[in-house]
């Protein structure tokens, strides 16, 4: 079931950075970032074997090239190869959610406006001035869409718009025949998420290569 559940995550990912298809490996697949400084590109597992992740860790000869899989970091870790730092304040948290419509309502003095193109949903919230208060995307992959840059600006956060971005996406979802969300979430992400009745399926161990 994760695994399946990284696969999805890993195409929807894609998808919604607008990246080129991910690329099947042995060990899982890898996903080209070149327009990203900070990544040149990264492999996900969709099972974190010792043998699986050698083999991929092996396989990388680019500085900035990261590694994913569904694992504690400390697990994965001791099959390393020398170059690969683990990335313990990046883990995240592989989170799904049963989709269900709640015909959410923007706070007042909030609009919204919702756009698709090429297959990612682009939601967002407007100030009474017209200016951007939050944010949210999401991949639709069929049944399954992968929820993507949730963000709220700082000016206007600790008001409920994190919450209605994720409801308002989730009905979005529903219109167009979805009935699972799949999403990688930050610390902060996962404790939002949980009170919206998405669920943690496994941590999201990453390390990146810097020889």
């Amino acid at each position: 079931m994760v695994a399946d559940m990284v696969g999805t995550w890993v195409a929807g990912w894609a998808r919604s950075r607008r990246t080129p298809p991910p690329v099947a490996h042995p060990w899982g697949f890898y996903i080209d970032v070149a327009d990203d400084p900070a990544e040149v590109g990264r492999h996900v597992l969709p099972e974190a074997e010792e043998q699986l992740v050698r083999r991929a860790a092996a396989s990388v000869t680019d500085s900035r090239t990261w590694m994913k899989m569904p694992a504690e970091p400390e697990d994965v870790e001791p099959w390393l190869s020398p170059g690969w730092v683990m990335a313990w304040e990046d883990a995240g948290h592989l989170m799904a959610l049963d989709l269900a419509a709640t015909a959410p309502r923007p706070p007042d003095g909030y609009s919204v406006t919702v756009e698709s193109l090429d297959g990612v949903v682009h939601l967002r919230v407007l100030d009474a001035a017209g200016e951007p208060a939050a944010k949210g995307q999401m991949a639709v992959l069929g049944e399954a869409v992968v929820v993507d840059r949730v963000r709220t600006e700082e000016a206007h956060r600790r008001r409920g718009l994190g919450g209605f971005v994720m409801r308002a996406l989730a009905d979005e979802a529903v219109d167009r025949g979805a009935v699972l969300g799949v999403l990688g979430a930050t610390d902060a992400g996962r404790a939002l998420y949980q009170t919206l009745g998405w669920k943690k399926h496994a941590t999201l161990a990453e390390c990146v290569y810097r020889p």
